[in-house]
């Protein structure tokens, strides 16, 4: 510790008399005398105060348009993801599906509502309805149709056109089956074109009109789940009772031209099995809980 305090004493020159002799005579003092030069020599260079100011300023600035042109960049990806936030919500299509098994209902921008039936779906877009109120139906669905424009239902078989009604559409294996339950609805089938009014019901297939009635229905009988069918094939109804029950029936009997008209429950698949076992005089055979043969 005193060695430092007499270096320190030595540095600043204020080692005198015995005191200074004693320190030269150190055998450390050479290394000291070098030290004390070396650091001599050494100069800082002087300071500018406005070259320092303006590099400051300089500084500031050149920081000042970065955080812009990040805050601009940031800006342009906001910019771009709303825009495409709106068209997806907007003018993109929307589909609605209905699994084998379940019904699903929702509604449409107008207020219209849709159910739709098992294994069905419905495709629309948002964007302008109230003035062009078009979907595309694949399946079968009941509308309740608020008034306004014209209301389309096109599928791959016909279109229906009404204005604000309550009716059914089902296209499936190439058969239309429509039904006005309120109000007015037009089909466009191929070249045909029919007005139906409440009450009315009508089917076509492979280009022809297999049936045309009444019914004193207030809504289609699948609401209540049942179905009702009409000159029906064996395949068809058993591509049915798949969609509603969600199970496979594979049929091994010979083809058959027997029509089927009559009501079948889409709630007790035991009874919907043994109906059309009995009509057609088939056997059931049960394989798991999904699976069942009829030949």
């Amino acid at each position: 510790m005193e060695e430092k305090y007499t270096l320190a004493k030595w540095l600043n020159n204020e080692l005198e008399g015995e005191e200074l002799k004693a320190f030269e005579a150190s055998e450390d003092f050479a290394v000291y005398q070098k030290i004390k030069q070396y650091s001599s020599e050494l100069t800082t260079p002087a300071f500018d105060d406005d070259k320092m100011l303006q590099t400051i300023l300089q500084r500031k600035k050149v920081k000042t348009i970065s955080i812009q042109k990040v805050l601009l960049r940031i800006a342009a990806v906001l910019i771009v993801g709303f825009g495409i936030t709106f068209a997806v919500k907007n003018f993109a299509n929307f589909t609605e599906f209905s699994a084998n098994g379940a019904t699903t209902a929702f509604l449409l921008p107008d207020d219209s509502s849709v159910l739709l039936n098992a294994g069905s779906s419905v495709e629309y877009k948002k964007w302008n309805w109230n003035n062009e109120r078009k979907l595309k139906l694949d399946g079968e669905a009941f509308f309740k149709v608020a008034k306004g424009k014209k209301f389309e239902v096109a599928t791959e078989l016909g279109t229906v056109s009404v204005l604000g009604t309550q009716f059914n559409v089902k296209n499936r294996n190439k058969r239309f089956d429509i039904s006005c339950y309120e109000g007015k609805v037009q089909v466009n089938y191929q070249n045909q074109q029919v007005i139906l009014t409440k009450g009315m019901m009508i089917s076509f297939k492979n280009g022809t009109q297999i049936y045309a009635g009444e019914t004193d229905k207030l809504e289609p009988e699948w609401l209540k789940k049942e179905v009702n069918f009409s000159k029906e094939n064996l395949q068809a109804i058993l591509d049915e009772i798949n969609r509603q029950y969600n199970i496979d029936i594979e049929y091994k009997g010979k083809p058959t031209n027997q029509a089927f008209s009559g009501t079948i429950p889409m709630n007790n698949l035991d009874v919907a099995l043994e109906i059309i076992a009995t009509t057609y005089h088939l056997q059931l055979t049960k394989s798991n809980d999904s699976k069942f043969i009829l030949q």
